[in-house]
Order: structure tokens, then C-alpha cells, then sequence
């Protein structure tokens, strides 16, 4: 069973000779604008592998000259594969780490509970797999008093400069370009200090400490001056929501903006990637500014929507000399005009569009994205949440409903740990009063209630987690609200689906790693209802992780049925949620709103009242989910109407996911 599929999406096919390029003239050809050496891998778990035989290497040397090897690690999920593949090498190949000296290069502060610090996490992940002596594991204390923080700072630094410097740094990469809390503005000389964290790093973090208010407001972070004094320096990243950042470290200026561009400072920094950190790296998002290409429809699509940018012209008022201006001669030549060339991307754009999501029936369908049969069509259309179903393709799913699709939603979690305690206290206020009404001798539940209240307003402590009756009754109001929502689009209460997924029910923002379990459950539904469509959240980014684990649930269950019978006559629709708007050349089916659609759009997110203002998760967008969802929706037509397509009011974008075949 296949549990990481959607590591592999990649949106077009990047040929090989973009990122392993057969030669060295090629390689400096494509890495003309980038300033730090960039290794690019199809997956993470191959980049961690050369990086944790590179460590290895340079260990044993230090073991046999009889030296102690200084490791700099940090925390973090981009990490994590490196440290996996160093406890491998350990207990496979009895790698020992008895002579390293680790240096944990930040640390929360204050955090009062170690179990949520750092060091404990890298402890669980790493320390405590190895044989490094614990007397070898240097840290920023998390528990110093205030008044002590500077001569914490001190000693840490005392001890780095003790032990000779770092031999290897493994940096991790934030969302604002930090490494380590070295946040836009650190100085180049930095040192060991207490840094304040903004909200997006926060955010970012808020999984490991159950809730965004559990977040420590600072850090105390290693300096940049300290990193960049470690012999050499490994960089990983992974995932396309980092990929505007690596970009930024590779190819621009070396700005204290962007704190990881200091790397291009260091003589001995490698920056490892997967392909979708890589995507942003104009070898990958603009290969003919480097190269010859393998043109296919999507580049040709890509490099003329860029291009209409550039020259700020809609496609079909693009000239010969823009083309031979900006690196694009060889499309004129391909097709001996950019008249030509201009048509055709015009009229795959607008092949793109379409009112009827699940085909129009009766209809020509050779370019429309949806097949005209079957008629009507079985739909399931999973959300991981409640409400990233009418957030996300909100219209979409209006539209299928009306035109007399058997739509069925599938819930994949409950959703439950992002509710707010004072809903609680209302519906169950409610249910109270509603017992002393009509059941007034019901002294069970009665009772339920003062313990859940007592609870709630007297006992809880702000590092608590909720009872089981409290998720409970959180995950019923997030599914009665997605009840509400349904009945609001016209979808039948039958076809209204809860999974309740088991890696979610922890309690905490931290989650389960997917199981077995978890996929045969969707692999099960899937069958009951043997559909033509499925719509999923293919938001790859995801800031949470839950979108992406339920994505990898759906993918491995389709990759196990995918050589069924009725299963050949089933396609797969990736959405998007609040977050962000797949490409215009990435899309594949652009489903256009009225101003009255948006409106009813609006209204059955409206019905999600736990996740309006008083949810946990909003982050520091001070937009609500249906404000972000109508400006995302707003901003995708509006880029098709500069491209010189129709005027519509939104769009609703969708790529088709195609399943991995067996090597």
C-alpha cells in the first residue's frame, strides 16, 4: 500500500535534463541565475539519503583521526527524512554516533511544558534512536528566567566556540526565508538571542503545541554569524509552498529580507529540493530563458501566459517581436507566427471553461474538459474538513446538484479540534434548557451538562486537552453545520457521508500518521458508490498537513482501484481551498460563477458558524474562508479576462489527477 502518493504529483512532466542535466556545460546553461548550488531530487527521501551518507562520511573521518564531529540540527518537518535516514544508517549499518556533539540550533522560550520544546521533538525523532552521549547534546535552555536569557544566550555560544564550530549544519526553511528564527531583518553578525516570533511562524508551529495560544511568543535561535561560520551547510526543503522562497535564496540578492540568502555567503552550502520546491527556479518555471526546450502544450501555455504578463498585452495582441524579445524565438519557429501560436493557447484557455462540470449531456464534448456521458453521473466529492467541500468549489457543487448529478460529500474528519469552547457552552446552554422544558427529570444528562460546563468555565487549564464528551459534542456541531450547508445546496441527507478518519481523532493539532486503516476505509466508500467523478483537496501546500494525509488516504484507495472495471470510466478533479489558486497553465476545467452563484456560494459557508470569526485556524489573514474564497475565485477570472477571455464574475479552477502507474 502506497502511502505518500501525493509527494509525486507533479502538476506537468519536468524533464530530467532541466534538474540532471547530462553534462556540465548543460548544468552551468541552466543554473545561469542561481548563486548557491541547488541539488534537485523527484522525492525527499532520496535528497535525505545522499545528505545522511554525506554526514556518515565526514563522521567516520572524524572517528578516525580521532576527532569529535559538531552537528547542527534543527527542528521541523523538512528535517525529519535526514534524521530518518541517519537512525536507519545506525541500526542497519551500525553507524555510531558516540563521537558527535550536537548543537540544537533554536529553541521556544519560554515553554513551561518540555514535552512541546524542540529538543524533546528532536529527541523523539532522532536523539533518542542514536548512541550520541547525552552530554553531548547542547540546547538554548527553555526554562531560564528573563532576567537570565542573556547569559543563557552567552554560554551557548561559549560552548559552540569550545567545541570548534559546527563541522555540519541541517537547516530547515521557514515561510518568510528564515533559517533557524533568524526572522527578515537579522543581521549578518548575529549571534545567539531571543527573538519574537511573528504570526505566520506561529502559525506555522501551532500543530506541535495543540493550539495557536499555546504558541511561545520567542525563540531563542542560533545566529546567522554562527551558522555561517559551520564548515559546511546542508539546506533542505520540500513542498511548493516553499518554493517562492528557495527562489528568492537562489537567484536574488542577498538581502537580511530574506535571511537564507546569506547562503550564497558560504563556500561549502548545497541547497537539496524536490521538484515541487524547485518549481519556482527559473530552470523549472522558465526553462527557455536557460535552455532549448521540450515544449508540450502546458510550457507553450505557460511561457505565453508569463509573457502576457511581461509585456501586459492579452494573448491575442501578442507580436513576433514580443516573442523574439523575451526568450521565445523558438515558438515562432515551431509554428511560424505568433499568430499561431497565439490561437492555439487562446483557444485551449478557453477549452478550459465550462457551466457543466459533469459534462453537458446531448453536447459535442471533443473539447470541452468533462465527458457528455455517462448522464447523469455518480459524484463524490471528498472534503477533508466540514466546509473545505463549499469553500473550495462551493459553485462547483451547486452547479452538479442542479444539473442532476448523484452527488455524495464524504467527510473525512470530524473537524472537531477546531471549534471553540464557548460554542460548547452555547449548545449545550441550549440543550439544558431545552431538558428542563421537555425532560425535566432527565437527571443524567442534567448532570453531563454541569460536568461539561464546570469543566469548560472552572477546571480546564490552558494546556489542557478537551474530554472525550467535549470532542465529542465539538465534532457533532461541525457536522450539523456541514448538514446545514448541504441541505442549503439541495444535496439529499442520504448522500451525506461522515468518515471520521482515525488519524485525526487525537485530540491535539498534531496528528496520526496515515494507516492501513484510514485508507481502506475511503477505499470501502469509494466502492459502495463505483462514481464517475471525484472531486479532492489537492492543496499540496497545505498549511496544516490534514488536507495532504487525506489526499494520500484517497490516493492510495484509488491506487489500489484503479484497475477495476467500472473505475476506467472514473476521473479525479483536484480543488483548492482558502489558501491558494492552482496556475492558470496547470488548469484544467475553470468553472465560471455569476455574481448570484458567488452569492449562494457565500451563503452555504455562512452556514459553518464555528469557523467564522472565533475559529483557531484563521491565522493572521484577517479575511474570513468566504472572503478568501471569493478573492481567490475573483482573482483567477480576472487573470483570464486579462488574457483576453470572458468577463465572469469567479472561477472555480480544477486539475485532473491522473494515478501513478505501476513501474
Amino acid at each position: 500500500m502506497r502511502l505518500d502518493l501525493s509527494s509525486k504529483i507533479t502538476l506537468e512532466r519536468v524533464p530530467k535534463k532541466y534538474y540532471k542535466p547530462d553534462n556540465d556545460f548543460e548544468e552551468y546553461n541552466l543554473a545561469r541565475y542561481e548563486k548557491l548550488p541547488v541539488a534537485i531530487y523527484e522525492e525527499p527521501k532520496r535528497a535525505a539519503k545522499k545528505i545522511a551518507n554525506e554526514i556518515s562520511r565526514e563522521l567516520k573521518q572524524s572517528q578516525k583521526e580521532g576527532k569529535q564531529f559538531v552537528l547542527g540540527i534543527s527542528g521541523g518537518t523538512s528535517t525529519a527524512p535526514v534524521y530518518e535516514e541517519l537512525v536507519k544508517l545506525h541500526k542497519e549499518e551500525g553507524l555510531s554516533f558516540k563521537n558527535v556533539v550536537i548543537f540544537n540550533t533554536y529553541e521556544f522560550y519560554p515553554v513551561m511544558d518540555f514535552s512541546y520544546s524542540n529538543l524533546q521533538m528532536l529527541k523523539e525523532s532522532f536523539l533518542n534512536k542514536i548512541d550520541v552521549d547525552p552530554e553531548n547534546i547542547y540546547s538554548p535552555d527553555a526554562t531560564v528566567e528573563k532576567d537570565l536569557i542573556s547569559e543563557n544566550c552567552e554560554k551557548f555560544e561559549n560552548n559552540l566556540k569550545e567545541k570548534g564550530g559546527l563541522d555540519y549544519l541541517i537547516l530547515g526553511l521557514g515561510t518568510k526565508g528564515n533559517v533557524g528564527f533568524n526572522m527578515p531583518g537579522s543581521s549578518l553578525h548575529s549571534q545567539t538571542r531571543l527573538v519574537m516570533l511573528d504570526g505566520d511562524s506561529r502559525s506555522d508551529i501551532s500543530r506541535n503545541f495543540g493550539s495557536l495560544d499555546k504558541v511561545p511568543v520567542s525563540a531563542i535561535t542560533m545566529g546567522l554569524s554562527d551558522m555561517l561560520a559551520a564548515k559546511k551547510i546542508s539546506l533542505v526543503a520540500w513542498g511548493e509552498q516553499k518554493s517562492e522562497s528557495i527562489r528568492d535564496i537562489v537567484e536574488g540578492p542577498v538581502t537580511d529580507l530574506i535571511p537564507g540568502s546569506v547562503l550564497q555567503t558560504h563556500a561549502e552550502a548545497v541547497i537539496y529540493v524536490d521538484l515541487a520546491a524547485a518549481s519556482e527556479l527559473t530552470r523549472i518555471s522558465r526553462p527557455w530563458l536557460v535552455t532549448n526546450c521540450e515544449w508540450d502544450s502546458k510550457l507553450i501555455r505557460r511561457a505565453i501566459v508569463w509573457l502576457c504578463q511581461v509585456v501586459d498585452k492579452p494573448i491575442l495582441k501578442l507580436t513576433n517581436k514580443d516573442y523574439n524579445d523575451n526568450g521565445l524565438s523558438e515558438l515562432i519557429t515551431l509554428y511560424g507566427s505568433a499568430y499561431n501560436v497565439n490561437i492555439k493557447i487562446f483557444n485551449d484557455l478557453q477549452h478550459t471553461i465550462t457551466g457543466w462540470p459533469g459534462g453537458k449531456p446531448d453536447a459535442d464534448d471533443t473539447y470541452r474538459p468533462e465527458r457528455a456521458n455517462p448522464y447523469p453521473k455518480r459524484v463524490i466529492i471528498f472534503s477533508p474538513h466540514p466546509d473545505d467541500d463549499v469553500i473550495s468549489m462551493g459553485g462547483t457543487f451547486q452547479r452538479l446538484v442542479n444539473q442532476g448529478h448523484e452527488v455524495h460529500v464524504a467527510y473525512q474528519t470530524s473537524g472537531n479540534i477546531a471549534v471553540g469552547d464557548e460554542e460548547v457552552i452555547r449548545y449545550t446552554s441550549v440543550l439544558r434548557s431545552m431538558l428542563k422544558k421537555f425532560d425535566p427529570d432527565n437527571t443524567k444528562m442534567l448532570q453531563k451538562y454541569d460536568e461539561i460546563r464546570k469543566f469548560l468555565l472552572k477546571d480546564k487549564k490552558k494546556d489542557d486537552m478537551d474530554t472525550a464528551d467535549i470532542l465529542f459534542i465539538k465534532g457533532r456541531i461541525r457536522r450539523e453545520e456541514a448538514r446545514s450547508a448541504d441541505r442549503y445546496v439541495g444535496l439529499s441527507e442520504e448522500n451525506v457521508h461522515f468518515l471520521d478518519l482515525p488519524f485525526y481523532e487525537t485530540g491535539t493539532v498534531k496528528k496520526n500518521p496515515i494507516s492501513e486503516k484510514d485508507v481502506n476505509i475511503v477505499k470501502d466508500f469509494i466502492e459502495t458508490i463505483k462514481p464517475h467523478q471525484i472531486y479532492v483537496a489537492g492543496d499540496l501546500a497545505d498549511p496544516h498537513g490534514t488536507h495532504k494525509v487525506c489526499l494520500d488516504a484517497i490516493l492510495a484507495a484509488i491506487d489500489i482501484l484503479k484497475d477495476e472495471d467500472w473505475y476506467k470510466d472514473c476521473r479525479i478533479w483536484m480543488y483548492r481551498g482558502a489558501w491558494m489558486e492552482w496556475e492558470i497553465d496547470h488548469i484544467e476545467m475553470a468553472v465560471p460563477l455569476s455574481p448570484e452563484e458567488l452569492r449562494q456560494k457565500r451563503n452555504s459557508i455562512l452556514q459553518h458558524q464555528s469557523q467564522m470569526e472565533g475559529a483557531p485556524f484563521l491565522g493572521d489573514d484577517e479575511r474570513l474562508f468566504w472572503q478568501r474564497s471569493e478573492d481567490r475565485n475573483r482573482a483567477t477570472a480576472d487573470l483570464y479576462w486579462k488574457l483576453g477571455l470572458a468577463s465572469y464574475e469567479a472561477i472555480e479552477a480544477f486539475v485532473e489527477y491522473i494515478p501513478i502507474q505501476d513501474n
